[in-house]
């Protein structure tokens, strides 16, 4: 299938083989928008955040009232020398400031359990989403970039909303209970306090925006690194096999590099903030401290009230401080909210249109009428195919590799919609039949093996999961792979992990043809399906795959000619059109390139 649209993909900016082309561009897209997205989910569980809001105004106002309670305690107690006085309002300090506390810990309890319900249901809506998209977008997205979203940038969003959220919500409320009680303590310090804090503004929001873009720069790189260690791993018997190692390394010490470029600079400008925002606070502290000196002096405030007015001068720079500690946190979640989110805007596979049907007594009567078809606009890869397959018949397509023969195969379980021409299936127009019914009447043996983590009769269910045990076992025995099962230690029991790495290839491929058997299709595809099989397994499987394709439409893409010798029709391609069709006999009399092919590989 992958030799068709290889000369459909783009390299990736580092000029890595094999990458694909990304999601979206690096520009960072709207803030605003990402949150206003996150709190889309937050709201689902309303009772506790209304619950969460509630321990915050607990736990503020305890802070804040606890500050306030120093005016009173010093002008009443403290400077008449009332020790009881005093005694009784430290225990009432210490049981508001107890009550904070307890807030604060159900608050986080709380607070972690909505991030956590929040992150799982962006799991479930980005994989529910990754179902239903086409498979256009696997072609044409690293695989490897794919998992980052799913681990990486899922997981920076979990720890924001565990830390970073409830951060800004405790910050942004004691910042307003602050300035109320700086107001009705004394009006000319606040001025005094306010008068730094418009550069305090101006220096986090020019910081904010220079930052923003090498955080999301930074998530990017993650995800390209993440693709490339993958891609590198499930490949290390080719790379070792090609002593790439060296290669392999340099090309990713030019991905290490990069990322290690955008993550220091996304870091440093995060890490200017804290230092430069603790500087200016520590000035306008101090400057405060010397004008309620003043006051205090002239006798316009109380010496209690210039004590609560410094507390909440401290208090008023702390929310400042701990947004700015917390900043890269919030950055970060929000790149990687960004990225989770560009895959679930991605558009679906096209909903069947009006009208469309099901396939109901299908007779596997399939005809392709000028078809014409390019993965990338301007590119044709097919060019006016027509051809027709009548019910029961095998149709078998050759050629050199790249001449579009899973291209075609592609079209007819509409994997991609064609720019022009017509393909039926018993006269109905592919476009008038629901996807599900049209790939429920075929089954697909592709070149590439692929099982599940599962059992043996797990993996060969998957073709029909309303087969029954000895269902299963029938299509193993059709497809020859019953003897080698029954060797295995547990049977149809024996589990197969990593792909069935413990199987050899052949037998990986058998269980994949037994799993297309199991469905029972009225119309078979059989892409290579034997080209990873040795000559004498292959034997025995075509005698099985002759008896599957009794009285079914199939359709066959061969490298090996000996496989298509009973074939009732063969189509050879070359560059994306038919230059020859006929049966075996008729096309070596013809000595053109069906012939070319025969005689170069029996030769």
């Amino acid at each position: 299938m992958n030799g068709d649209k290889n000369t459909q993909r783009e390299l990736s900016p580092a000029g890595l083989p094999g990458r694909h082309a990304r999601i979206t561009a690096e520009k960072p897209g709207n803030a605003r928008r990402v949150v206003a997205r996150l709190w889309q989910y937050i709201r689902r569980q309303k009772s506790n955040v209304v619950v969460i809001l509630f321990l915050s105004l607990v736990n503020i106002s305890a802070s804040v009232g606890g500050s306030y309670l120093l005016r009173p305690i010093i002008n009443n107690y403290v400077m008449p020398h009332n020790i009881s006085g005093l005694i009784r309002m430290v225990i009432a300090l210490v049981l508001i400031y107890l009550t904070g506390s307890v807030a604060a810990i159900w608050q986080n309890r709380l607070m972690i359990i909505v991030s956590q319900r929040t992150v799982a249901q962006l799991r479930t809506d980005l994989f529910s989403k990754l179902q239903s998209l086409p498979l256009r977008f696997f072609d044409t997205n690293s695989h490897g970039d794919l998992m980052s979203r799913f681990s990486n940038d899922v997981d920076t969003i979990s720890e924001t909303l565990n830390t970073g959220v409830l951060q800004l919500l405790t910050s942004s409320l004691t910042l307003l209970g602050t300035f109320t009680l700086m107001i009705y303590i004394s009006p000319l310090l606040t001025l005094v306090t306010l008068v730094i804090t418009p550069l305090m503004l101006w220096i986090a929001s020019r910081i904010i925006r220079k930052s923003k873009t090498y955080f999301v720069s930074q998530q990017q790189a993650i995800g390209s690194i993440d693709g490339y260690v993958q891609e590198m791993i499930s490949g290390q018997k080719v790379v070792k096999v090609f002593d790439y190692q060296k290669h392999g390394a340099a090309m990713f010490e030019t991905l290490n590099y990069d990322l290690r470029n955008k993550a220091t600079n996304a870091q440093l400008y995060s890490g200017v903030m804290l230092p430069v925002i603790q500087n200016l606070n520590t000035i306008n502290f101090a400057l405060t401290a010397v004008v309620g000196g003043v006051l205090a002096v002239v006798q316009r405030l109380d010496i209690g009230g210039l004590a609560a007015f410094l507390q909440y001068s401290r208090q008023f720079g702390r929310p400042i401080n701990e947004i700015s500690s917390q900043y890269s946190i919030l950055q970060q979640g929000l790149a990687g909210a960004e990225r989770v989110f560009q895959v679930i805007d991605q558009l679906p596979e096209s909903l069947d249109q009006p009208g469309a049907k099901a396939l109901e007594e299908i007779k596997g009567h399939v005809r392709f009428t000028d078809v014409t078809f390019g993965y990338d606009p301007g590119q044709v890869v097919l060019s006016n195919i027509s051809f027709e397959a009548k019910p029961g018949q095998k149709i078998t397509f050759v050629g050199s590799t790249g001449a579009g023969k899973s291209t075609i195969m592609n079209l007819l379980p509409r994997f991609y919609d064609i720019q022009s021409g017509r393909i039926t299936i018993d006269g109905i127009d592919l476009k008038d039949i629901r996807r599900q019914s049209l790939r429920e009447s075929m089954a697909i043996v592709l070149q590439d093996t692929h099982l599940f983590t599962a059992t043996v009769m797990e993996n060969v269910r998957y073709g029909n999961q309303r087969a029954s045990d000895d269902e299963v076992i029938d299509a193993c025995k059709l497809a020859g792979a019953h003897s080698f099962i029954m060797r295995l230690s547990q049977g149809y029991q024996t589990l197969l992990e990593d792909d069935g790495r413990n199987l050899s290839q052949g037998q990986r491929q058998l269980l994949n043809i037994a799993r297309a058997a199991v469905a029972k299709p009225v119309i078979l595809i059989l892409d290579e399906a034997t080209s990873s099989i040795d000559t004498r397994s292959e034997q025995i499987i075509q005698r099985g795959m002759d008896h599957l394709m009794v009285g079914r439409t199939s359709f066959v893409i061969a490298h090996r000619l000996s496989t298509v010798r009973n074939a009732d029709e063969i189509l050879v391609l070359e560059h994306g059109a038919i230059i020859e069709r006929g049966n075996h006999e008729a096309l070596l009399r013809l000595k053109k390139r069906y012939y070319e092919l025969h005689t170069t590989q029996f030769d």
